[in-house]
């Protein structure tokens, strides 16, 4: 069985020590870059599976590496940063980022949070069209969703946010993604339309409106539907 290739593209050496040394202990492939002119270099010839993005980078911003790294990769991207700004999260995302986590990081979150990210990446190529959360099944072929086998009532707005966060389970989903997918022709669209959908949705789906497990908020950025890792 081939090992998942991880580029980690960091100008820290102590952080990319101790990334391979985490990553290699489970298994991958590691490469590294500590520069945007290496990551790009590498790219091509490690063609990796997965890629670990710092955006402090010494040469460019790491931002603008996401949509040249989009452009020339189907690999999953995780934007790794010191940066916890809500504008830099929304912005590696909306470019086309998987996921954002945010230095100093739990090694085993990371992990989680790689794993979740690569199937969903994998699972989406494959047109996945039923997911399982819990007791939840979304089945969105036939526009069906069932908890505890019952079926439940939705609205279109709400099975349109619903669906949209299945689509990438584990993945953070902005606001104005959820926004622009749900409300097509809408000439304003405020946040606030969000909220009401996912406040409906939550007493539907959710055991305790006040401990939501199902779809979790980043707060400032966007909302999350757990999957297995979650």
């Amino acid at each position: 069985m081939n090992r998942v290739k991880v580029l980690v593209v960091d100008d820290e050496p102590h952080i990319r020590r101790l990334l391979r040394t985490t990553l290699e202990r489970t298994d991958y492939d590691v490469s590294e870059a500590a520069n945007a002119r290496e990551a790009l270099d590498r790219l091509g010839k490690v063609q990796p599976d997965l890629v670990l993005l710092d955006l402090g980078l010494p040469d460019r911003d790491g931002l603008e590496l996401v949509p040249l790294i989009r452009g020339q990769s189907t690999a999953t991207l995780l934007v790794i940063s010191a940066r916890d700004a809500t504008d830099q999260k929304v912005a590696a995302l909306d470019l086309g980022a998987d996921d954002y986590v945010t230095k100093p990081f739990d090694t085993e979150e990371l992990l989680a949070r790689m794993r979740a990210a690569f199937r969903n990446r994998k699972s989406a190529g494959g047109a996945q069209l039923k997911v399982v959360v819990g007791t939840l099944e979304i089945d969105l072929l036939n526009r069906v969703i069932r908890r505890d086998g019952e079926e439940l009532h939705l609205t279109p707005k709400e099975f349109g946010v619903l669906a949209e966060l299945a689509r990438f389970p584990g993945r953070v989903i902005t606001h104005d993604h959820l926004l622009k997918s749900v409300w097509p022709n809408e000439y304003e669209r405020h946040v606030e339309y969000l909220r009401v959908v996912i406040r409906n949705l939550r007493q539907k789906i959710e055991a305790d409106m006040s401990r939501p497990r199902i779809i979790v908020n980043e707060l400032g950025v966007g909302y999350r539907l757990l999957g297995a890792d979650g």
